[in-house]
């Protein structure tokens, strides 16, 4: 399972890079007003597919069992969605008195304000044998970016609730009448989504490609990366200490839930929010490019730092073992 779930990353990680590429051969097919639609195919139907299939494949079961671990989900809410975002906000302070393009910033703060991912987080945890943390929050972008958007605030909440919260709870009440179906059939919801959220890249870039303005520069995209990898690595490495602190109280499978679920951000959630609250912005796809890149680079990073992890956790608990008093 774990060897399909990481082929499926792979491909759609090629995905990326193919919408990409398809949308600057043929930006014509995917643009607002041309033959997809996107102006409601998209920003309507394909999110509210997401989170509709989101809906079937969550269970309850899981959630409700998770939320024992009541200190280590408070750690992640508050490091995920105060310190992360405010800290990338101060960052940028900085960054902005540098030649980096002002949209990719902007981007970078969006990357601040998206949860963590259900796929890659959880994914990684199980596969170094930790706990899971899981945490969802869409209306945070508005906080922070709200004053970049041209769409009203009314209208940005009314279309994240109608395709997203809605969706999400038809899917959930769907679930309980074809439960047994689903766990017995196991349909290919991660697969699903992913074709769907290709397809929202794909007429995103349409926009950029077929307005001339619109140019990026190579110095600002390296500088990007380089930012994003710094990033990621820092604030890991911060979890992991805090996490480990005597007095932390939490346990070496916490830490590993800790150092994955407080620093990985989620592009199935992004992707579509920054699409309503930037609905029709000529530099949507630019403020789109950050995330997209933080997607690929947390999965590279964490499968490289995952045997180093698990080897960690697994002498870390060996050596609790050890010390505890034999009765």
């Amino acid at each position: 399972m774990r060897l399909l779930e990481r082929m499926r990353k792979e491909w759609f990680m090629i995905g990326i890079v193919l919408a990409i590429a398809g949308a600057k051969l043929e930006p014509s097919i995917g643009v607002n007003g041309g033959p997809l639609m996107p102006e409601i195919t998209v920003s309507y139907i394909a999110v509210a597919t997401i989170f509709f299939n989101s809906g079937l494949s969550l269970n309850p079961e899981e959630l409700t069992s998770a939320l024992v671990h009541i200190k280590l989900h408070l750690f992640i809410q508050i490091f995920t969605l105060a310190f992360f975002p405010a800290a990338i906000w101060l960052f940028l302070q900085l960054l902005s008195m540098t030649p980096i393009n002002e949209w990719l910033l902007k981007g970078l703060q969006t990357v601040g304000c998206m949860p963590p991912p259900v796929s890659s987080a959880v994914i990684l945890t199980k596969a170094v044998g930790g706990n899971e943390g899981i945490v969802v929050t869409p209306l945070l972008l508005l906080l922070f970016l709200h004053s970049s958007s041209s769409v009203p605030f009314t209208s940005i909440f009314s279309q994240l609730f109608m395709t997203v919260v809605v969706p999400l709870i038809i899917g959930q009440i769907v679930r309980r009448y074809i439960k047994d179906w689903l766990e017995r059939k196991k349909p290919p919801f991660g697969a699903v989504s992913s074709s769907v959220l290709l397809t929202i890249i794909y007429t995103t870039f349409c926009d950029t490609f077929s307005n001339p303005n619109i140019d990026l520069d190579t110095f600002s995209l390296i500088l990007i990366l380089f930012i994003i990898c710094s990033i990621q690595l820092s604030f890991m490495l911060l979890t992991f200490i805090f996490s480990t602190r005597n007095n932390s109280g939490f346990t070496p499978a916490d830490t590993v839930a800790v150092m994955f679920c407080s620093t990985h951000k989620s592009l199935t959630l992004g992707i579509p929010m920054l699409k309503i609250v930037f609905a029709g912005h000529e530099y949507l796809s630019l403020i789109s490019v950050p995330l997209l890149i933080y997607h690929p680079v947390q999965i590279l990073l964490g499968s490289v730092l995952v045997p180093t992890i698990k080897s960690w956790m697994v002498s870390r608990q060996k050596g609790v073992k050890l010390t505890r008093p034999t009765v």
